[in-house]
């Protein structure tokens, strides 16, 4: 029984899989949509009643949805301390702390808690087969974004310093740090335009660093597009490890690439 019951809910390859992440993704929708429309004020005060039963309803099912998956995998305590454990936690357990706090001097506190629940649109991505390849390619193409943003850092660093040299107190450049601010804001072209040059050599540095911006926003858009076309050759299996609960195996593969457990 947990082996079927695994094979539903974590493997999408399936046709009972897919049946079972088309119903979960419809309901997560929906119950975004609910937690939204519950913020207008006039449709929550026109429609309580409504939106109780909804939200207990959409509750109730991915509270049996957390329950089997626990069931499911051999080692539950993985997968409830894991991200998407939190994160299916998160989903129900606002509802469920609302019974407990009431009052009109908690009311507040939980309005604070029930936004948890838009928590709900992070257990989109795992039902997204192009998420798995657009991880990949995040994790592969690491080590240059970081190397491309230490670049950038040391970059705003010299020219927020020499803006500190070239412009006046009077023109809001008081500090290193409020010019490597106004640095920041105008390379990624931002512009707040609550500071800005009053020399004529302060704005013909500002216009070079408003050209370089646009050069710098480009290149982490290429390093990870070409990391996802590498990624994007090979095939990955969207079933999960019924030992580990680990994802993102080839598609041909008979054991688990993480533990070495079978497939």
């Amino acid at each position: 029984m947990r082996e079927k019951l695994h094979t539903i809910i974590f493997e999408a390859d399936t046709k009972a899989g897919k049946l079972f992440d088309v119903i979960l993704l419809w309901a997560i929708l929906i119950s975004i949509v609910v937690v939204m429309l519950e913020s207008v004020v006039s449709i929550s005060e026109a429609y309580n009643s409504e939106i109780k039963i909804i939200e207990w309803s959409f509750t109730f099912l991915f509270t049996l949805e957390y329950i089997a998956r626990i069931i499911a995998v051999k080692k539950p305590l993985k997968y409830i301390f894991s991200f998407y454990g939190i994160i299916d936690l998160l989903s129900i357990l606002p509802t469920f702390l609302g019974l407990f706090i009431s009052g009109t001097h908690s009311l507040s506190v939980i309005r604070s808690i029930r936004l948890l629940r838009i928590f709900r649109i992070l257990k989109l991505a795992r039902y997204v087969s192009a998420a798995q390849t657009l991880n990949q390619a995040l994790i592969a193409s690491k080590n240059k974004i970081i190397v491309f943003l230490f670049a950038v850092m040391s970059l705003v660093i010299v020219l927020g310093t020499l803006m500190y040299l070239i412009e006046t107190p009077e023109a809001g450049f008081t500090s290193i740090p409020r010019s490597i601010y106004w640095t920041i804001v105008t390379l990624t072209t931002v512009g707040y335009g609550d500071i800005a040059p009053q020399t004529v050599l302060g704005q013909t540095l500002a216009s070079i660093i408003m050209i370089i911006g646009y050069a710098i926003i480009a290149v982490p858009t290429g390093i990870v597009g070409a990391e996802y076309a590498k990624s994007n050759t090979s095939t990955i299996s969207t079933q999960a490890c019924p030992n580990c609960s680990r994802e993102g195996h080839d598609d041909d593969s008979e054991f688990c690439k993480f533990c070495g457990g079978k497939l």
